[in-house]
């Protein structure tokens, strides 16, 4: 399940978009991106705080907004009514398509955050593909590094050892508060992801991945 056509709905995504996106694996899209992100030049549109920093080849589009102490170092592409928020950190590749949104102290490296995706607060996203409207919720992580430093294994039908892959996170899916995607996640779209989760391998579309937790209420003692 990395087709893109089983995780993202392209009918309302503009042209240079569905030509991003259209590729036999999702895994592709990496590599897809860095060929794109080649091809950005420099246009400073919108309302950029006095306060961020942009560096390097970075489009942002008329209607974008850049919030005071933003870090953004290009290749980068801000598109039309997206939210670039407070603290927020940008680098290596980045397109932040239609009416998305990165807030308050989150990172973004080498992704695409497709239209009306919220990535909020304190948030890590590095190698990955983050479909429409997704939420992740605040300290979400998603990895994209292998602890050994052999290569990720990605999820799905076609398996390959890519340097670094974080996760293909399918189009509506909510990602609960302090969850963690473990390196080459998939995850469908409209599915639920509890809180505090940690997350490995392909979790199919429609499903409520769920965590319980034990909790333990004693006297205290002097």
């Amino acid at each position: 399940m990395t087709a893109p056509a089983e995780l993202w709905d392209s009918a309302a995504l503009p042209q240079w978009l569905k030509d991003l996106i259209d590729s036999p694996d999702g895994w592709d899209l990496l590599e897809r991106l860095d060929a794109f992100c080649a091809r950005i030049r420099e246009h400073r549109g919108g309302s950029i705080h006095p306060t961020a920093v942009l560096e390097g080849p970075v489009y942002v589009a008329g209607s974008a907004e850049i919030g005071p102490g933003a870090y953004i170092r290009g290749p980068a592409w801000v598109g039309e009514n997206v939210t670039v928020g407070h603290a927020v950190f940008l680098r290596d590749g980045v397109v932040l398509a239609e009416g998305s949104s990165v807030n308050h102290a989150s990172e973004v490296k080498r992704s695409v955050i497709l239209p009306g995706a919220k990535v909020p607060h304190f948030n890590y996203v590095g190698d990955s593909v983050i479909g429409s409207r997704v939420n992740l919720g605040a300290g979400v992580k998603i990895a994209n590094f292998n602890a050994f430093g052999s290569g990720v294994k990605t999820a799905g039908a076609v398996s390959r050892v890519l340097p670094k892959a974080g996760a293909l996170v399918g189009d509506d899916a909510s990602i609960g508060c302090n969850a963690v995607l473990a390196p080459g996640t998939v995850i469908g779209a409209r599915t639920v992801i509890y809180d505090g989760a940690n997350v490995r391998g392909v979790i199919p579309a429609d499903t409520v991945v769920k965590l319980r937790t034990t909790l333990e209420t004693v006297s205290r003692t002097y």
